[in-house]
């Protein structure tokens, strides 16, 4: 397995990782990903993706480092995702481990992700990661007016 970011216009972007990035957030049209992607970069969004030895995108990371007064600096992950034909297969601990890494680099203090609460098998598998529940996360959604509604926190 072969883990790597990919840089705002990298074509694989939209031909590659984000038909696995759908699997968790079915209403990112190539466009919205795009507009995302472009805004969230200077942010410090980035993407990762994970590709088998047949050279298919089997998972896929959203994440960023942020730096803040609670944990001083943490990788914080939007989105983690493995291919519903690959899963079970070690890609999401793959890019897990990945993530470990890039944080442990970047000197930060704590790896955090938030999940959805009805995706239980999900939190399996953070448990079985030795991620545990930090914290509770609220959020209240605002109609911002937009044509392009955000689907709910996966």
């Amino acid at each position: 397995m072969k883990i790597i970011d990919l840089e705002p216009g990298d074509p694989r972007l939209a031909a590659d990782l984000l038909p696995v990035l759908r699997e968790l957030r079915p209403h990112l049209t190539p466009a919205l990903f795009g507009e995302i992607y472009a805004e969230g970069h200077p942010q410090g969004l980035r993407f990762s993706a994970a590709y088998d030895a047949d050279g298919r995108c089997t998972g896929a990371a959203g994440w960023r480092i942020v730096a803040g007064t609670c944990d001083i600096r943490k990788l914080y992950v939007d989105d983690l995702v493995t291919a519903a034909a690959s899963r079970s297969t070690g890609v999401g601990r793959a890019l897990l481990s990945y993530l470990e890494d890039r944080a442990r680099a970047a000197d930060c203090r704590l790896l955090d992700l938030d999940s959805g609460t009805q995706r239980t098998a999900a939190h399996r598998f953070y448990f079985r990661e030795r991620m545990g529940v930090v914290a509770f996360h609220f959020g209240k959604e605002l109609d911002a007016g937009h044509e392009n509604a955000v689907g709910p926190v996966g």
